[in-house]
């Protein structure tokens, strides 16, 4: 018996938004069935690579499109609660891009929707599911290195894309720049250190490249504690070039290095590498695929699809989106006042 497909809303086809659609569409047991873009050129452009799926100019005339399964949210950050909450409120299920929302009570509104309306709420961490950033979570999950004691997420970078209307170098529109991609990296800590429990505190230190600018923190580095003295290292500068993450993760009894570097984020050829010390020997693990947001996000779209048709659990749920925006916001606080910030007292 062949199952029907997850027919897939996604609202909004700018640069990352063909992304995603173009991962929805290589995805079995999917089927892009309409999008929502905003100009007539974006439109036309859906229209002309995707003939089959509907393609509207307002979003919430894709909302009542009754055949739709579940709704992929791909805009500016400001705009994540607004379009979330309706998608959800129409019955759909939900994808909505990293950061989840600009605050946490923004994360909280998208939650009481998705749990009055019973829908599914997946946010777009989709590093959780690479072939190489994830081989470090089942490692350390295995007991390899012991008990984690030490990660250290570090990302050297060229500057950010300017977004459609310039939206990522407007702070009212993007809301920090510590929710732009160190999102990822503070998810990533939280995931590997799970073990040891939830974040305790997080001190941070930032620096603009642009005097004028100085909410856009092109250096942005933290140190986040977590229970029994572990702790993680979030570090990032878009004052480089080329795009190059580091990760290791040090335990009781051994250690992990993984490396990616590619000419920009989006490559399809990129260089990458994973090291692992048991304590005695070090050796370079042999990876079967490739390592690179465009390959994690096929990955997002086919676990999307098992969550909705087989009910099988979300790779990174509401709960944990809203964690990686407290963690963010918490950051930002703390490279503004130069002191730590609790992370105990809003996530309670």
């Amino acid at each position: 018996m062949v199952s029907s497909p997850v027919r897939f809303g996604l609202i909004g086809f700018g640069a990352w938004g063909r992304c995603h659609a173009e991962a929805i569409a290589k995805t079995p047991g999917a089927e892009l069935a309409a999008i929502a873009a905003r100009s007539p050129e974006s439109c036309a452009a859906a229209r002309q690579q995707f003939p089959a799926a509907q393609v509207y100019a307002d979003y919430r005339e894709l909302l009542k499109q009754a055949d739709l399964d579940l709704i992929d949210v791909v805009l500016p950050s400001h705009l994540h609660r607004e379009v979330g909450c309706a998608a959800l409120a129409a019955g759909r299920h939900l994808l909505l891009e990293k950061p989840m929302a600009l605050s946490v009570a923004e994360c909280d509104d998208l939650l009481d929707t998705a749990r009055r309306h019973q829908r599914l709420l997946a946010i777009g961490h989709e590093m959780r599911l690479s072939s190489l950033w994830g081989k470090v979570k089942q490692l350390i999950d295995e007991g390899f290195i012991g008990e984690p004691q030490h990660v250290l997420v570090e990302l050297s970078r060229k500057p950010y894309r300017t977004g459609a209307e310039g939206w990522r170098y407007d702070i009212q529109r993007v809301g920090s720049w510590v929710l732009e991609e160190p999102i990822h990296f503070f998810d990533l800590a939280r995931w590997y250190l799970n073990s040891v429990g939830e974040p305790l505190t997080v001190y941070a230190a930032a620096k603009a490249r642009r005097a004028d600018r100085p909410e856009l923190r092109d250096n942005f580095s933290a140190i986040v504690k977590f229970p029994g003295g572990a702790y993680a290292v979030v570090s990032q500068t878009l004052s480089a070039f080329e795009h190059h993450q580091t990760v290791k993760v040090t335990g009781s009894r051994g250690a992990l290095w993984a490396g990616w570097s590619g000419t920009m984020d989006r490559t399809l050829h990129p260089t990458f590498f994973l090291k692992a010390f048991d304590g005695e020997k070090v050796e370079q693990l042999p990876m079967d695929k490739i390592a690179g947001e465009l390959f994690e996000l096929e990955e997002e779209m086919s676990t999307l699809v098992r969550a909705v048709r087989d009910g099988e659990p979300l790779a990174v749920a509401g709960e944990d989106g809203k964690w990686a925006v407290w963690m963010c916001l918490a950051a930002e606080e703390s490279a503004e006042t130069g002191a730590p910030v609790s992370l105990r007292s809003s996530m309670t």
